[in-house]
């Protein structure tokens, strides 16, 4: 008689679904920390990199730079707005579009990250030329989704 072997079910530390998502909410929680002092959750932060990377764009402009829904880009400028770090007005020429701008204080706050990737290194203990070739490999990851 031979014997009947069974399939057992996906190990969850053999997922790379899982590794992804953990590193993603652990390097999360770093950023919580890093950003504590500015006030900014790191949501609110990815807004402000869209921001200081290219000032003026619309809601839907930023909520597809952060691969978002816009009802999802929405609150966090928001929030954002109330802290005086952007303000939103109707473009000039279309109306219908909402244009977010930063402030001052939002271009200042800009100044005060400038050391955020070294910083986030430290914390988690990578070099830049393995952050590098990390960051190389998930884009490429990513970008095979598209």
């Amino acid at each position: 008689m031979s014997e009947v072997k069974t399939k057992s079910p996906p190990l969850l530390d053999l997922q790379l679904c899982f590794a992804l998502y953990s590193t993603s909410r652990a390097i999360t929680k770093v950023y919580a920390d890093l950003l504590e002092d500015l006030g900014l959750t790191y949501p609110q932060y990815l807004i402000m990199l869209v921001l200081w990377e290219k000032d003026g764009l619309c809601v839907q402009e930023i909520a597809d730079r952060l691969r978002m829904e816009g009802a999802t880009a929405t609150p966090l400028i928001q929030r954002v707005a109330r802290m005086g770090l952007v303000e939103k007005r109707r473009n000039a020429v279309d109306e219908r579009r909402m244009d977010v701008l930063l402030t001052r204080e939002g271009r200042d706050m800009g100044v005060k990250v400038l050391d955020m990737p070294e910083r986030l290194g430290c914390a988690l203990n990578v070099s830049n030329e393995k952050a590098h070739q990390l960051l190389d490999d998930i884009v490429a990851l990513r970008d095979g989704f598209a």
